[in-house]
């Protein structure tokens, strides 16, 4: 065989690295998505749902869920839990080892004030809420407070008033669900009545 007619490492190598690419992900065995969805969660630095999972590991979403329902069974009582937060699911650090943890890495949003706080109640129960309404519930001004919160993501714009001056309307997003740990709104505790927060807002405009 002269040179000529011998076969191309490059190209042989570089079909084959197009020809790897267009494969779609392999079939997995239950205990294959297992360790896949165990992978995905450790490196994720956010909640991952069963779509993105059924897309990246080629699994039905019914069986991503199935391998999901089981590894929280399986990290049950140690160190770091499996959750459900924000609409999927995410390692979260048992809640007992929290102040342990806190003690090597302090969380960014650990450094919001009590007015701060109190004003992210306010949108999270009353949502969707302007920022008028929120100030005549905490008697003070809170153009700063509601600044911080949309910079830090924990809330977002979702939509306006009709009517003149088309006020904006703020809620809560996808990183409020994931900074407290929870999969929905429907997991927070029982809502405040008015006077109460009426007094928190008080409270704070004392102080």
């Amino acid at each position: 065989m002269s040179i000529d007619e011998q076969p191309s490492l490059y190209a042989a190598g570089e079909q084959a690295s197009l020809s790897d690419t267009d494969e779609r992900p392999a079939v997995m065995d239950a205990g294959q998505l297992r360790q896949a969805l165990e992978c995905l969660f450790f490196v994720a630095c956010e909640p991952l749902d069963a779509a993105r999972l059924a897309e990246l590991t080629g699994a039905e979403q019914a069986a991503v869920e199935a391998a999901a329902r089981q590894l929280i069974d399986e990290y049950s009582g140690r160190g770091f839990i499996l959750r459900a937060v924000a609409g999927g699911w995410q390692f979260t650090t048992a809640a007992a080892l929290a102040p342990l943890v806190e003690k090597l890495y302090k969380p960014k949003f650990q450094q919001l004030s009590a007015q701060a706080m109190e004003t992210l109640a306010i949108i999270a129960y009353r949502q969707p809420i302007t920022r008028a309404e929120i100030g005549e519930i905490r008697q003070v001004d809170v153009d700063g407070v509601v600044t911080t919160l949309l910079e830090k993501r924990l809330i977002k714009e979702v939509g306006r008033l009709a009517g003149p001056g088309r006020a904006i309307l703020y809620g809560t997003s996808e990183e409020f669900l994931s900074f407290f740990g929870i999969n929905s709104l429907d997991d927070l505790p029982e809502l405040p009545d008015d006077r109460q927060l009426t007094a928190a807002g008080a409270d704070a405009a004392e102080e």
